[in-house]
C-alpha cells in the first residue's frame, strides 16, 4: 500500500496492489460525523491468474512534501503508477488526475520469477527499477520498455525492496533476501557505494521524510534497523552505520515507514505543541491547555492517527548508537472534536507555519508483522 504525495481530484489516495491481480485505488473522505473512510475510487486488473505485489508512484521528489512544500511537476507529465506482480511482469498505468480511472500505458515481462518490487527513480521519473526472486536488480526506461537499462547481479537471491531517495538525486536503497542493504549511485552501478548487512532478508526500505541520511528496514525475523547513510553519501564512505536495531521475538517484520509528523524541541517557557492540518483543517484553531515541551507539526494527505497502539513491550535492542527508542506507547488521542485530534494539548494547526521544526530530534516510526498480526507504532528520539 502507498499514499499519492499530491491530491487527485481533489482526494488523498491510497494504491493497493492486492492478492487478485489488481491495482485498487482508495480515495480518502471525511464522513459526517468527522471521521475519516476509504472509498473505491478506481481499479485496475493486470494479469489474470498472478498476484499483484507492488506499486509506486510517479510523484517525483517535489511531491514528497505535500502541502508545505510547492509541487512542481510539469502539466504535462501525467500521474503514473508502475505495478510489478508474480509472473515477473511490470505494468505502467496512468492515473486520471481529473477523476477516477487508470489505463495501460505499457506490459513488459521485467523477470523470470516473482518481480517482488517495482519503483521510480523520484529524480528521474521515466526511470523505474524491479527487484526479483531470480536475484537481478534492473532499470528500466518507460519511454523504451522491455529493454532494461542494465541488469545487476550484486544480491545474491531475491531482490524485494528498492527506494530511490527522495532528497538526493543518483542515490538508490535496495534489499534482498541475501540479507544486506546496498546503497547505490545510480551513475555507477557496478558496485554499491555501501554493503549494509543485516540479520533478516529485507523485505522493506524507507528513506525518512525529512532527514536525508535515515534509511529504516524492515528486516523480516530480524525485526527493523534504521540506518545512517551520510558518510556513504557525502564523503563516499563505504559504511553506513546502525542507529539503531529492534527485533520483535515470534514475528516477522514485513512492513515499515516513517511518519510524516515531526518533533522539534521548544524552550520551557513555550511549552505547547501542536499536530500538523491535513487538507481542510483550521489554522486558526486555538491551541488546547499546553501540557508537553516538544511541538509537532505534520504533513501528509493520509489522515491523522487517532490512536498509537500501544506496543507489547517484548523484543530488544540489538545495536544503538546515539538513539532511543520508546515503547510501548500511550493514546495519542482520546476524542475528536469539531473535526480535530486532541490530547494531552494537541490539536490540528497549518504545518505550513513550521517548516523549521524539519531539524527534529524525534520521529514516529510504524511497523507491522507476520504471525501476530500486529501494527506497532514507535516514537524514536535520535539524540
Amino acid at each position: 500500500m502507498k499514499w499519492c504525495h499530491i491530491a487527485v481530484a481533489g482526494h488523498a489516495l491510497l494504491g493497493v496492489a492486492d492478492a487478485s491481480g489488481s491495482i485498487e485505488l482508495l480515495r480518502l473522505v471525511r464522513s459526517e460525523q468527522n471521521s475519516h473512510t476509504l472509498q473505491p475510487f478506481s481499479h485496475f486488473a493486470l494479469e489474470k491468474q498472478c498476484l499483484a505485489l507492488s506499486l509506486d508512484w510517479s510523484t517525483g521528489k517535489a511531491g514528497r512534501f505535500p502541502h508545505c512544500f510547492p509541487v512542481s511537476r510539469a502539466s504535462d507529465q501525467p500521474l503514473k503508477i508502475v505495478g510489478s506482480d508474480s509472473s515477473g511482469q511490470l505494468h505502467l498505468l496512468q492515473a486520471h488526475q481529473a477523476g477516477p480511472g487508470m489505463q495501460a500505458v505499457g506490459t513488459w515481462q521485467a523477470h523470470h520469477l516473482e518481480a517482488w518490487v517495482a519503483a521510480f527513480d523520484y529524480w528521474q521519473t521515466e526511470v523505474v527499477y524491479s527487484g526479483g526472486d531470480d536475484g537481478l536488480l534492473k532499470g528500466w526506461d518507460t519511454r523504451t520498455p522491455g529493454t532494461s537499462v542494465f541488469t545487476s547481479r550484486r544480491h545474491s537471491t531475491g531482490v524485494c525492496s528498492i527506494q530511490s531517495s527522495p532528497h538526493r538525486e543518483n542515490i538508490l536503497a535496495t534489499g534482498s533476501y541475501d540479507e544486506h542493504v546496498l546503497l547505490w549511485d545510480t551513475r555507477s552501478m557496478k558496485e554499491p557505494l555501501a554493503d549494509m548487512p543485516v540479520q533478516g532478508g529485507v523485505w522493506r526500505l524507507k528513506w525518512h521524510p525529512f532527514h536525508s541520511h535515515l534509511l529504516l528496514a524492515a528486516c523480516m525475523h530480524g525485526g527493523f534497523t534504521i540506518f545512517s547513510c551520510q558518510k556513504a553519501i557525502e564523503e563516499n564512505q563505504e559504511v553506513c552505520p546502525v542507529t539503531l536495531s529492534y527485533t520483535l521475538p515470534s514475528s516477522l517484520v514485513y512492513g515499515v515507514d516513517w511518519s510524516w509528523l515531526y518533533f522539534r524541541r521548544l524552550p520551557q517557557t513555550h511549552p505547547s505543541f501542536c499536530l500538523g492540518s491535513s487538507p481542510g483543517s483550521d489554522p486558526g484553531a486555538k491551541t488546547a491547555d499546553p501540557v508537553s515541551t516538544l511541538k509537532v507539526a505534520a504533513q501528509s494527505p493520509a489522515p491523522c492517527f487517532e490512536r498509537l497502539a500501544d506496543a507489547d513491550g517484548e523484543g530488544g535492542t540489538k545495536h544503538q548508537s546515539g538513539g532511543k527508542l520508546q515503547s510501548p506507547l500511550q493514546p495519542f488521542a482520546e476524542e475528536k472534536s469539531g473535526g480535530r485530534l486532541h490530547a494531552s494539548g494537541v490539536e490540528i494547526c497549518d504545518c505550513d507555519q513550521y517548516l523549521e521544526a524539519a531539524t527534529s530530534d524525534a520521529s514516529l516510526l510504524a511497523t507491522c508483522s507476520f504471525y501476530d498480526h500486529v501494527l506497532h507504532l514507535w516514537k524514536w528520539e535520535n539524540s
